[in-house]
């Protein structure tokens, strides 16, 4: 069974920085797609920031370009996400999400529809 959790969310200053982390167990991550995506009070999810197998290949949505950075260490099956300079619109709910059956290679954007295991998620809140 595939299982997929994330970390290192809180309550930080604008400005600030956080790295989250997300373990997959049950699975080998190498080979799949994996991403970031987020999800404020009332909104829709949107994806953040996604890397495709091997890390060669990264997405940012644009107003996270040049703040945030996505890495992975497939040796651990973990994902990452560095968020520098955070402003108050940073505040969602941050979810992991990997493409398990390897049918993208997912880099080059972050489409929701294409990642099939999703962890529970991990709160980011940015206070002014």
């Amino acid at each position: 069974q595939v299982q997929v959790m994330e970390s290192g969310g809180g309550l930080v200053e604008t400005g600030g920085s956080l790295r989250l982390s997300c373990t997959a167990s049950g699975l080998t991550v190498a080979g799949k797609a994996m991403g970031w995506f987020r999800q404020p009070l009332g909104k829709e999810r949107e994806g953040v920031a996604c890397v495709g197998w091997g890390g060669r290949t990264t997405h940012y949505v644009d107003s996270v370009e040049g703040r945030f950075t996505v890495s992975r260490d497939d040796a651990s099956n973990t994902l990452y996400l560095h968020m520098d300079d955070l402003k108050p619109e940073d505040t969602a709910m941050y979810y992991c999400a990997i493409d398990s059956a390897a049918r993208f290679n997912g880099g080059y954007y972050c489409r929701e529809s294409e990642y099939d295991s999703w962890g529970q998620g991990t709160q980011v809140t940015v206070s002014s």
